[in-house]
């Protein structure tokens, strides 16, 4: 079968398609024929060798989330049976024909959803639902303010947003086509990060007194004035760093009852799975009954899987980009 690996780290160049043997799975195990693989931001870190979410090791072969064809089960498998079109995220060997994963990882693709669609549920979906849900707590009425709100997890925040019954969704993004694309999802106020004065505009559209939560993956002075713009008693909540840069949050200006508080979906996979069985549940409800649509920005063949991550580097995509074999 076919896959992508590096033996060094480095530009999206360093993206190699190999041949090697189609996995066997093991007990518990299934093997998958990949039929989309969406492509998330963490993995073009990794390549550069910086460990986000995970190892950065040598030699490599990003993960990512897997949309396919169930080929052959393992010893103990009874949930899935060959045939199924399923959808899952792997750690690493994920840009491949064919992809080995636990059984109990699974989602089920829903009926009128696209295996490239179907890729925004394992990792971009899931850590969406409990950055806003179990970490932010949004309760209705209450505003919102999304940083990167065109990415592949960020344009599903804003829909999860209104789906939620948020007040008031304020979308930051930079360019006016992320914007206008953020505004079709549903946000209501919409500021371009990439322009001075961005946070008094926020203010000012809050009415002075700053947003509910905000939902913050970009880091450096992004980060730093989110925290500010969240109102008495208000949850900032980090889920990333796609600038690079985590600045340390100075003790003052939480002071005034606010809340920082750090996110990583592996951490609720592995101390909460009751919780993340629930974000699940509620995950498929919201996009089966059509309040998140899961937005494809490019679909390119797995050979330029290189082409992918200088897509994703160039900040450019509107929703997610996808590998089909």
């Amino acid at each position: 079968m076919r896959i992508v690996r590096h033996h060094e780290f480095g530009a999206p160049s360093v993206l190699r398609l190999e041949e090697t043997e189609t996995p066997v799975p093991g007990p518990g195990q299934v093997l998958i024929r990949t039929e989309a693989v969406g492509v998330n931001f963490a993995e073009c870190q990794r390549r550069q060798g910086i460990p986000v979410g995970g190892p950065a090791t040598l030699p490599g072969s990003p993960g990512g989330d897997v949309a396919g064809v169930v080929e052959q089960v393992g010893d103990g498998v009874d949930r899935v049976a060959v045939g199924d079109r399923v959808v899952t995220g792997v750690a690493h060997d994920g840009y491949a024909e064919y992809v080995i994963t636990q059984a109990d990882w699974l989602f089920a693709v829903p009926e009128g959803i696209d295996a490239g669609q179907a890729t925004s549920l394992p990792i971009p979906g899931q850590t969406a639902y409990h950055v806003i849900a179990t970490a932010a707590k949004l309760q209705p009425g209450e505003s919102v303010l999304i940083t990167a709100a065109a990415g592949g997890i960020g344009h599903l925040l804003v829909q999860m947003a209104r789906a939620l019954g948020a007040g008031q969704v304020v979308a930051a993004a930079r360019g006016a086509e992320k914007l206008a694309f953020a505004a079709s999802l549903g946000a209501d106020v919409t500021v371009d990060y990439g322009e001075d004065g961005w946070d008094e505009k926020v203010r000012a559209a809050t009415g002075g007194r700053g947003v509910d939560a905000a939902l913050e993956t970009v880091g450096g002075d992004i980060l730093t004035k989110s925290v500010n713009l969240t109102a008495p008693f208000g949850r900032t909540v980090v889920y990333g760093a796609a600038g690079g840069e985590l600045p340390a949050i100075d003790v003052a200006d939480i002071f005034d009852n606010r809340i920082v508080m750090g996110f990583s979906m592996w951490g609720v996979m592995g101390e909460k799975p009751d919780v993340m069985a629930e974000g699940a549940r509620e995950l498929l409800d919201m996009v089966t009954s059509g309040r998140v649509r899961p937005v494809v920005h490019a679909e390119l063949p797995l050979k330029d899987a290189a082409a992918a991550h200088e897509l994703m580097e160039s900040r450019s995509q509107l929703g997610r980009v996808v590998l089909v074999p």
